[in-house]
């Protein structure tokens, strides 16, 4: 952003005055007085040009997501003398839904344990899951060991977007029980509250992003997502339930597409949204891990005997897609995502939707994920190789917003 970077406070302000429009904000101000200076207007904020260039690619990262037609998995399950609490199959809402599914997990090991004072617990597994519910039951006075075969830098949760999305391939809303979509909310309400005490906390690791949504002026015919020469997965009508939180979480409004720097769009929309950054998220959480006395061991499990064999009883079951294999759940169902992470620039402090396109900025880079296709796209496939193609591809449908903006040539 050119010139002193501005508060949030005034940033606000003067993206208000910015979308509001001149004529609006004279009809709110009196007539100077004779012999004052006329009051300065509101002028509308600065937004900074994204170098939307594949030669900025610093890396493509691809995970697969854990799927569970019914919902995540919170039940409790007997191994032996262990008791595991399963907190698995979260689709794309890992990071979102997080602090909440640990939170009712957390509680059912610690009624498990049987004890008074700090009983030891173990976590299965150092992702999104892991460390929120190491954290949670530390909060209520147990003593934590995490076993992992990945450090957190390592999992597939590092590959998230970082978005606030606590209904992304959450479920099949056919298939799900009839009080799943209140024990969703429930979820949903605990982690969006509990998100929001990390705001305003050294290194950022969880802010609200202004964002656009903007649609074509001229889509084309390459606005259609190309249909495969084979048939694909049956249509899956995955469950949104985001109205269920229409009090607590912001909304987008129109704004008028002269009032943006966007060349070519029809329509555009302005909003804010939770945003993670996920690198010093994951930082911040692993740091208090530790320091509230909790330990990370290093191992890995191939089938449930071995968690057994644990000396802790109670076991909270992590793993993520990990579950499908470890416990021979066949209701997970993979689905590949890509990102395209493009050199960081500190300047850029907002997130664009176009295009089937979800531009967004991080510290540790920008995302550019393909959205086209709905939520379908990557079902059934648990491939995690590159595809620079699909990359190159993502990003040249964002390049035209940017038309004078190019990364400087070598002369």
């Amino acid at each position: 952003m050119p010139g002193a970077i501005l508060n949030h406070r005034r940033a606000v302000l003067a993206g208000l005055g910015g979308f509001l429009g001149q004529g609006a904000l004279s009809a709110c101000t009196t007539s100077a007085r004779p012999g004052l200076a006329p009051r300065p207007a509101f002028t509308a904020r600065r937004i900074a040009p994204i170098l939307m260039a594949p030669e900025r690619i610093i890396r493509i990262t691809v995970c697969t997501r854990p799927f569970r037609a019914p919902g995540p998995r919170l039940d409790v399950e007997r191994v032996g003398e262990t008791l595991v609490v399963h907190n698995y199959g979260h689709g794309g809402s890992g990071w979102s839904l997080s602090w909440g599914s640990s939170g009712i997990a957390a509680r059912k090991a610690m009624a498990l344990s049987g004890e008074n004072g700090s009983p030891e617990i173990a976590v299965i597994g150092c992702g999104a899951l892991g460390l929120t519910s190491a954290l949670q039951l530390q909060r209520l006075g147990a003593r934590v060991v995490i076993y992992a075969r990945e450090r957190t830098p390592f999992t597939r949760s590092m590959r998230a977007t970082g978005t606030w999305t606590p209904d992304s391939r959450i479920a099949d809303a056919d298939k799900v029980d009839p009080d799943f979509p209140a024990l969703w909310e429930r979820m949903s309400r605990e982690s969006f509250a509990t998100h929001q005490t990390y705001l305003g906390t050294q290194g950022d690791p969880v802010v609200f992003q202004d964002r656009y949504i903007l649609a074509r002026a001229n889509p084309g015919p390459q606005a259609a997502q190309k249909a495969e020469d084979k048939p694909g997965p049956p249509e899956i009508r995955f469950a949104e339930y985001g109205e269920r939180l229409h009090d607590i979480v912001p909304r987008s409004v129109a704004i008028p597409v002269e009032q943006t720097p966007f060349p070519g769009i029809a329509s555009a929309r302005f909003g804010s949204g939770l945003q993670f950054n996920i690198t010093e998220l994951a930082h911040r959480l692993m740091t208090e891990f530790q320091m509230g006395g909790g330990r990370i061991e290093t191992r890995e499990f191939h089938a449930p005997t071995e968690i057994a064999s644990l000396d802790e009883k109670v076991v909270i079951n992590c793993t993520g897609y990990g579950a499908r294999a470890l416990w021979h759940d066949r209701t997970m169902t993979p689905v590949r995502g890509q990102i395209a992470w493009l050199a960081p620039q500190p300047e850029v402090d907002y997130s664009l939707f176009y295009a089937g396109v979800a531009v967004i900025p991080r510290p540790d880079g920008i995302v550019v994920q393909n959205t086209r296709g709905g939520d379908m796209v990557g079902y059934g496939s648990e491939d995690e190789t590159p595809d620079r193609a699909e990359a190159e591809a993502t990003i040249s449908r964002v390049a035209p917003l940017f038309p004078s903006v190019r990364p400087p040539l070598p002369a």
